[in-house]
Formats: structure tokens, C-alpha cells, sequence
């Protein structure tokens, strides 16, 4: 079965926040059926190598079967956290949006 690379946006939508120094997405598939083929792909490595600018010291993946998600919290990936990051976006709400251009593989008949 043939296999096409998609970005993580053409099935899942995110939205981040920030405590201190950590941040935290929140990441749901439009379509529950998609919620395995998520946690098969969106590991905790693979997120480690998209965001590797920010340089998290650990990567946590929180599966939410039973409400269809996940919580992703990256420590250390702020600069800092509000007060004293020097990023643009010192929330760090952008980044679901950085996390959503990850690409991911979809099998040829995947309805999206």
C-alpha cells in the first residue's frame, strides 16, 4: 500500500501554552479513527527532531485515549520562559503551529 507525506495539519489541530520554562500542545485528530495512526508517528523522538532549535532537555507524551488526544509537554523549551526569553513569541504560542507542519505518513486510501 503506497504512502503519501502529508503535514500533521491535514488531520490534527493543536493549541499551545506555557508555564515558566515548559511548554504544553495540545494535539487532537479531526477524526478520532486517526488517533493510533497519531501515536504510532507523533513520538516523543520525532517531536525531539522537529523542535531540536529549541533544545527541550525531555519531551513527555501524555496519550488521552478516552478524550482522543494528547498533552505534550517540552521542558526547557522556552528560553527561559516569559520574563527572560528573548524569543519573539515568549508563550511559545506558535509553536502548535510549528508542530503541525511536522509531516506525517498516510496511507493511500486515508480519508482526510
Amino acid at each position: 500500500m503506497a504512502e503519501l507525506s502529508v503535514p500533521l495539519h491535514k488531520i490534527a489541530h493543536a493549541r499551545a501554552g506555557d508555564k515558566d520554562n515548559r511548554l504544553n500542545i495540545s494535539l487532537f485528530p479531526y477524526d478520532p479513527a486517526h488517533w493510533h495512526m497519531l501515536a504510532k508517528q507523533v513520538t516523543p523522538e520525532r517531536i525531539r527532531e522537529h523542535f531540536s532549535r529549541r533544545k527541550p532537555t525531555s519531551i513527555t507524551r501524555h496519550d488521552l485515549p478516552v478524550l482522543g488526544g494528547f498533552n505534550i509537554v517540552l521542558e526547557n523549551a522556552l528560553g527561559g520562559g516569559v520574563n527572560s526569553s528573548l524569543y519573539l513569541d515568549a508563550h511559545g504560542k506558535c509553536l502548535s503551529f510549528h508542530l503541525l507542519s511536522m509531516p506525517i505518513l498516510l496511507s493511500e486510501n486515508c480519508n482526510v
